[in-house]
């Protein structure tokens, strides 16, 4: 029989690129074994506040605060890894748009056929940001929220004109372009971080590969992915 992984993590996607990476040099370097499972945010907390069980998790940092609240996480035990920020994709070969502005982005929302951002804590900033802009009842027979795939995949197929996710998920799917961040007077910055689970079997090993994560020789892997590593 397959020997117990040494630490099983449970993470969402929006960090997915720089941590396959960096976990396969942590494995390298140190001999462990991380199981890692992929889910959603929501999925996340909607998990470990049903019980669970897993030892380390990788979320945005205003939810890892949430499951501490919630004791699911150890106090005291987030650490911050990344920064990211939300960008906006069109089909390849589609004739680009125009994001350098707040009043720009609303002319191209607008003028849409068809809009997706995804589940993550982008797509909560989203639909309050719609919200501000007063575009939410011109725009909401036209905007889908994306679940379980990049929403970068769904404007590659043709199905959404527009694309909004973090930056460093919209990197590696093919057949879009990458028209810029958002404006930055409504920039969303979103602060990835890891969390201790309360029953976590190898508290040490946890604190080692967070560590990892944290150190200057992941930061170039971790902006090469379009994020912006934390020092420690």
């Amino acid at each position: 029989m397959p020997s117990t992984p040494d630490l099983r993590v449970m993470a969402s996607a929006a960090f997915k690129e720089a941590y396959l990476e960096l976990v396969a040099l942590f494995e390298q370097k140190t001999g462990h074994r991380i199981h890692t499972t992929w889910v959603s945010s929501v999925e996340i907390i909607k998990n470990l506040k049903a019980g669970v069980a897993t030892d380390l998790i990788v979320l945005a940092a205003q939810s890892i605060d949430e499951l501490i609240m919630a004791q699911k996480l150890a106090a005291g035990s987030r650490q911050d890894l990344a920064t990211s920020y939300v960008a906006v994709a069109v089909r390849q070969g589609d004739s680009p748009i125009d994001v350098s502005s707040t009043e720009t982005l609303k002319k191209a929302l607008l003028e849409a056929p068809s809009i997706a951002y995804s589940t993550g804590p982008s797509g909560v900033y989203l639909v309050e940001l719609f919200k501000q802009l007063g575009l939410s009842s011109a725009i909401a027979h036209k905007v889908q929220e994306i679940k379980g795939e990049p929403v970068g995949a769904v404007v590659a197929r043709g199905e959404a004109s527009i694309g909004f996710q973090q930056m460093c998920e919209l990197l590696p799917v093919p057949g879009i372009h990458i028209v810029g961040p958002l404006p930055q007077s409504i920039e969303k910055i979103t602060t990835f971080s890891t969390g201790r689970h309360v029953h976590c079997q190898n508290v040490a090993l946890a604190d080692q590969l967070s560590a990892f994560f944290k150190s200057p020789d992941s930061h170039a892997i971790i902006r090469s992915k379009g994020m912006d590593p934390i020092a420690l």
